[in-house]
């Protein structure tokens, strides 16, 4: 929970901070500057998704277990042939991406030749992102999930900085140049990125030192059986399935753009009516949906290196207990999410995007939340017990799905862009149900449906106090953000008060929140809730 809260933090810091970041920029570049570095960026993000994706996960899973079993050089070894790779992956795949940007506009991939300057901007930073990756997949497998956290936000403040600082430098020059310059802000983000993981280097370095003996810090006996050869085998056989993962998200996306629109013009929508209702869709539901679950996203990274010590102790108890905490929290906050955004979807369509229509596409994706958490933390449990693969493979099965539903619910006129949406949802829940599956078949977890009965009895409470709050004080007062933001707040209230009243969270549940937890205890043991223990 400590690693999930760090995380969730930085998460959030760094997408306000990239928010604003794109205020700045494009006011600097205007929607021209703009289209000419998101021509690049596809391809850094590409040749980033190939060369990196799969590796800190990769790396915490191997150093999570040496770390369990106290072979500290061991865990040492596997980071440095680690960053031996990756520092000659980043240098292939920067190089690629540097000679590799004529050939890209020569063969028209990118149609505007000015992006030219972008993508070449661009190039140096595959280079220093990779090492991160490899250097936080190491600390994340000794479970210190701080530096991630923080080499996070540094980068993205040192990345805005440097974005708004050369646009505007080489603005003068051309706008082509101005979104080059944008561009170097990834180079520089990676760069300081980089700097403040070798602090917390260091300072994990002076911990070992402090914390193991000699013993441990020596190779055993048969350390040298294990090649090189056989450890980078096995950091492609964990992270190829988990490069392949992400490379998925944006081939659906691309289905969708593919799909979506064309099945509206079948409902007999026209074309700028489907372009409106897709945007709706992709541009303002999804986003929402994916910040509702920035806590499970956290979660599955934090549950990863946890998961994989204790298979490595085979510790089946704690294995199993650290699963159902893990779904028993992505329920918890999943469910009042699903319900605000359910509920009130036009109030928040209004309020955030001043567009009222997108309330039906939001409402509909309302119930994804749920769904994405529970594939978020299940993907990373069968991470953390070593079946990267079988995660890969669901999201496959689950794509298929979607493009089937896709296709049939689209065109449906009574449904049309719900349709849609609906399609996202079963996407989320295929891949989730079948996870599911596949951990009762490896540790034997179910479900605790007592648990869920509870969660889904206060959140339905929480439904009628949200609907009840806003529909009196829009009455009252006909200020919408007035009456959304404090029905999200008295929902919330009246959500974790009906949980607490009926059973749903316990005194164990609150321990695991760090900071406020005990604190919540004490004060709950003074008014009687729980028993006060002598």
């Amino acid at each position: 929970m400590k690693g999930t809260v760090i995380l969730t933090v930085a998460g959030i810091v760094v997408k306000v901070i990239g928010s604003l970041n794109w205020i700045f920029v494009s006011r600097v570049l205007g929607g021209e500057g703009i289209g000419l570095y998101q021509m690049a960026f596809p391809i850094y993000f590409f040749a980033l998704s190939i060369s990196t994706a799969g590796v800190p996960v990769a790396i915490s899973i191997i150093t999570a277990e040496r770390v369990a079993t106290k072979d500290i050089f061991g865990a040492r070894r596997v980071f440095k042939i680690s960053m031996a790779l990756m520092v000659l992956t980043g240098i292939l795949f920067s190089l690629l991406t540097y000679f590799g940007a004529g050939w890209l506009i020569d063969y028209h991939f990118i149609r505007d030749a000015r992006a030219y300057y972008s993508v070449v901007a661009l190039a140096p930073a595959i280079f220093f992102v990779t090492l991160l990756a490899s250097s936080r997949g190491y600390l994340q497998g000794w479970q210190r999930m701080t530096p991630t956290a923080v080499s996070q936000i540094v980068e993205q403040i040192f990345r805005v900085i440097t974005m708004v600082l050369f646009a505007n430098l080489f603005l003068p020059w051309g706008l082509e140049f101005a979104a080059a310059g944008a561009s170097l802000g990834a180079f520089a983000g990676a760069v300081t990125g980089l700097i403040v993981l070798v602090y917390f280097h260091w300072k994990l370095d002076r911990d070992i030192q402090r914390d193991y003996g000699p013993e441990e810090l020596k190779p055993r006996p048969d350390e040298y059986q294990t090649t090189c050869w056989q450890i980078i085998l096995r950091m492609f056989k964990l992270a190829l399935p988990v490069s392949a993962a992400s490379i998925m998200l944006p081939v659906v996306s691309n289905l969708d753009l593919a799909i979506v629109p064309q099945r509206l013009e079948v409902a007999g929508y026209t074309v700028n009516q489907a372009t409106e209702l897709f945007g709706y869709l992709t541009g303002m539901a999804v986003p929402l949906v994916n910040l509702s679950t920035i806590i499970t996203a956290s979660l599955a990274m934090s549950i990863i290196p946890a998961l994989s010590e204790a298979r490595a102790l085979k510790d089946l108890s704690r294995v199993y207990d650290q699963t159902a905490a893990s779904v028993r929290i992505s329920n918890f906050v999943c469910f009042p999410a699903f319900i605000i955004v359910l509920v009130l979807a036009t109030p928040i369509s209004t309020l955030i995007y001043n567009a009222p229509g997108a309330g039906p596409a939001v409402w509909a994706c309302s119930f994804s939340i749920v769904l994405l958490g529970l594939h978020q933390v299940s993907t990373g449990v069968l991470q953390g017990l070593g079946h990267p693969t079988i995660p890969m493979i669901n999201m496959i099965l689950a794509a298929v799905a979607k493009v089937v539903l896709n296709w049939t619910l689209t065109a449906v006129p009574s449904l049309g862009i719900v349709g849609a949406a609906f399609a996202t949802a079963a996407d989320m829940g295929v891949a989730a149900i079948i996870n599911l599956y596949f951990i009762h078949k490896y540790i034997g977890y179910r479900m605790e449906v007592g648990q869920l009965v509870k969660t889904i009895g206060a959140s339905a409470v929480m439904a009628a106090a949200v609907k009840l709050f806003y529909d009196l004080t829009m009455t009252v007062w006909s200020v919408n953000a007035i009456s959304t933001f404090g029905a999200v707040f008295v929902g919330c209230a009246v959500y974790i008060g009906v949980m607490i009243l009926i059973g749903g969270i316990g005194e164990a549940d609150m321990e695991r929140v760090p900071m406020l937890g005990r604190v919540s205890i004490r004060f709950l043991r003074r008014i009687g809730v729980f028993k006060t223990t002598k």
